[in-house]
């Protein structure tokens, strides 16, 4: 598959960092904003997604738009610092994202997907996400906490939701056959592109497209601070997990 419009969380993803705490002082280390090698800058041109229309009305294969509702994206930040104890895991899922996937007639080559959600849709530790999940995730938040996770996520010292709304998953090459495959993918998220690899499992039923993987990010990769206070005491680790199934519809032809 070349592009899958709207993945990872997830994007997908995005893609996020998250705190319980009150408003932080800056970060104890700055780090640096300017973009990693194999990264687009903010002012480059960020990757398009595919003409699914035309790619649909030439025939050859079929396109699929992702199902929100019917679809599963989880993303997972971690405590961390000397203090971890005191803080608390997060996570947050994506339900209000917009998504298409061209599955050609013949080999997986000229396959594409897209996928795009914006951040401030995202839904954070939803007490029955957390229970869920479990573990040290199944701590019972108040709304207060919640909402200062959120506020702090969205920030303009972490993810700035203000300047840069979306993160976007864009396929830029497939490889394997159904229903094992690994796609070369576009990550765009505060205004840097990173590419990633990342395996997927994909199954087409009749009129229906199943896909599910999962992967990691860096927060710093893409010039984003991890939160942390009192010099790194309590922190959120710079990793960030995603995991995903997402169904897509058949198109009409």
């Amino acid at each position: 598959m070349k592009p899958l419009y709207g993945l990872v969380a997830g994007a997908c993803a995005a893609l996020v960092l998250i705190s319980c705490a009150g408003n932080p002082p800056a970060p104890a280390a700055a780090a640096s904003n300017a973009p990693a090698p194999n990264s687009t800058a903010a002012n480059a041109a960020a990757p398009q997604p595919a003409d699914y229309a035309a790619l649909a009305a030439q025939g050859g294969g079929q396109v699929y738009t992702l199902d929100p509702s019917a679809s599963r994206i989880r993303i997972y930040a971690f405590r961390g610092g000397r203090a971890a104890m005191a803080g608390h895991n997060h996570v947050l899922t994506a339900k209000d994202y917009t998504g298409s996937v061209f599955v050609p007639d013949k080999g997986m080559g000229d396959a594409h997907f897209d996928l795009k959600f914006p951040l401030d849709k995202l839904i954070v530790d939803d007490p029955k996400l957390r229970a869920e999940t479990g573990g040290a995730f199944s701590t019972v938040l108040g709304e207060a906490a919640i909402a200062g996770t959120r506020e702090h996520m969205l920030g303009d010292r972490n993810l700035d939701a203000a300047h840069y709304p979306d993160v976007a998953i864009h396929s830029v090459s497939i490889a394997g056959e159904l229903p094992r495959i690994v796609a070369t993918v576009d990550v765009t998220m505060h205004g840097v592109t990173r590419q990633q690899l990342v395996p997927l499992d994909a199954t087409v039923d009749g009129g229906q497209l199943k896909v599910s993987g999962a992967f990691a990010l860096r927060q710093t990769d893409f010039g984003v601070h991890p939160y942390s206070v009192l010099g790194g005491l309590l922190a959120v680790q710079d990793e960030v997990a995603i995991e995903f199934t997402l169904i897509g519809k058949a198109a009409a032809r």
